[in-house]
C-alpha cells in the first residue's frame, strides 16, 4: 500500500508542532505541552521509519541492478545483500503500519506493575517472586530501569504483593499485554509425592499517570500513618513511617511502607493511586474499542486467565491468541519478546482493520 498521502499529512502536522513547541508560552499549560511533546516524538519516529523504508527500497533497486553486472564479484556482493535488505524492508513496513495507526495515548508512558499471589498459598507467592525477576530481567534486556516501590513478603521467601515501576522508552506499549491471571503448573518444592499443583498470580500493568491526567482532591482522601512491617512482614520499623491512603469516591486503597520516611511513602502512595485512577479512566474509554482488542491490550481484569506456565512440559501458552512456546527457561529469565511480538501483530491486524488500512 502507498502511504505517501498519510506521510505528507504527518509532515505537515510535524511542522505545526515544531512551531508550537518553539513558543515559550506553551509551557504555561503543562498538560498541553506534555501532549504535544509526546505527539512530536511519535511523529519524529514515524517519519524516521518512512525515510529508512524508502532508503532500503532504493538500495534494493540499486542492488538488483548491480546483481546483473558483468563484474561477477560485484554482482555476487550485491546479490548477497538483497536478502537482508528485503528482510529489513519487511520489518520496517510492519513498524510503519503500526506507527501510522491512531495513537494510543498511553503507549509511550512508563508503567507500574502490580503483582499479587493468588490461589495456591505459598507456591503462588514463590511464583510471584519468579515473575518479578522475569519482568526485571525483561526490563534490563530492553534497556529500561526497574524500581521497587512496594512489597509484602511471604513467610517462605516469596511475595504476597509487589509493585514495580518501569521507566524507559514506550514501556506501556510492550508491557500492557501482561495484565491478567498467570497460571503455573508444576511440582512444588514442598510436595513429597511428586504431584503437579496449579497456582495463580495476578498481574496488573498501569500506565504511569501525571498530575495533570487526574485530579485528586484532598477532601476525597483519608490518609493514615502506621508502623511498617506486621504479620509476615520484614524490616519492621519502630516509627510510624508507613502510609495508607483511601480514595473515598472509588474505594481504592494504597499502602506504602518501603520508603525510608513517611514523606517518601506518602509520595509513592499518591503516585500509585494516581496511576490506578488513570487506568480506571482509560478502561472507561476502552469500552468504545472492539471486545477482541480490549482482551489483547489487557484490562487488568484479575479474573481473566491469560497465560499458563507448565514446568513439567517446559511449555508456556498465551490463551488470548493460542500461542505456545516450549522454551520456558528462556521466558522465565526475561525473554518475552516472542510473546510480545505475537500479541502486537494480532493487535495490529485488528487495529488496521478498524482503521481501514
Amino acid at each position: 500500500m502507498d502511504y505517501s498521502f498519510l506521510i505528507e499529512k504527518r509532515r505537515e502536522r510535524f511542522a505545526e508542532l515544531d512551531e508550537a513547541l518553539a513558543d515559550p508560552a506553551l509551557f504555561n499549560d503543562p498538560k498541553r505541552a506534555a501532549d504535544l511533546l509526546r505527539e512530536h516524538g511519535r511523529l519524529k519516529h514515524t517519519l524516521g521509519l518512512w525515510e529508512s523504508h524508502q532508503n532500503h527500497l532504493q538500495q534494493i533497486s540499486e542492488n538488483e541492478e548491480l546483481s546483473r553486472s558483468e563484474d561477477q564479484e560485484l554482482a555476487q556482493m550485491a546479490s548477497d545483500e538483497l536478502s537482508q535488505l528485503r528482510a529489513n524492508v519487511e520489518q520496517l513496513s510492519t513498524d510503519l503500519q503500526y506507527a501510522l495507526l491512531p495513537a494510543d495515548p498511553s503507549e509511550d508512558r512508563d508503567a507500574l506493575i502490580e503483582i499479587r499471589a493468588g490461589a495456591g498459598g505459598d507456591e503462588a507467592s514463590l511464583f510471584a517472586s519468579e515473575l518479578i525477576r522475569m519482568y526485571q530481567r525483561y526490563a534490563e534486556l530492553r534497556g529500561w530501569e526497574c524500581e521497587h516501590l512496594e512489597s509484602s513478603p511471604s513467610d517462605v521467601g516469596g511475595f504476597k504483593e509487589v509493585i514495580l515501576k518501569i521507566t524507559g522508552g514506550e514501556v506501556f506499549r510492550f508491557l500492557k499485554y501482561e495484565s491478567g491471571v498467570h497460571r503455573v503448573q508444576r511440582v512444588p518444592a514442598t510436595e513429597t509425592q511428586g504431584r503437579v499443583h496449579t497456582s495463580t498470580v495476578t498481574v496488573a500493568v498501569l500506565p504511569e499517570a501525571e498530575e495533570v491526567d487526574v485530579e485528586i482532591k484532598t477532601e476525597d482522601l483519608r490518609i493514615e500513618v502506621c508502623r511498617a512491617g506486621g504479620a509476615g512482614g520484614q524490616h519492621v520499623n519502630r516509627t510510624e513511617s508507613a502510609v495508607q491512603i483511601f480514595h473515598l469516591p472509588t474505594g481504592i486503597y494504597v499502602r506504602c511502607e518501603d520508603g525510608r520516611s513517611q514523606i517518601k511513602n506518602k509520595e509513592l502512595a499518591l503516585q500509585i493511586l494516581r496511576s490506578k485512577l488513570y487506568e480506571q479512566k482509560l478502561r472507561d474509554q476502552q469500552e468504545a474499542y472492539s471486545a477482541h482488542r480490549r482482551s489483547l491490550i489487557g484490562s487488568g481484569d484479575r479474573s481473566e486467565k491469560i497465560r499458563t506456565y507448565n514446568f513439567p512440559q517446559s511449555r508456556v501458552t498465551d490463551h488470548r491468541i493460542g500461542y505456545t512456546s516450549h522454551d520456558l527457561a528462556a521466558i522465565m529469565t526475561g525473554d518475552l519478546f516472542e510473546f510480545t511480538s505475537a500479541l502486537q501483530q494480532t493487535e495490529m491486524a485488528e487495529r488496521l482493520a478498524e482503521a481501514g488500512l
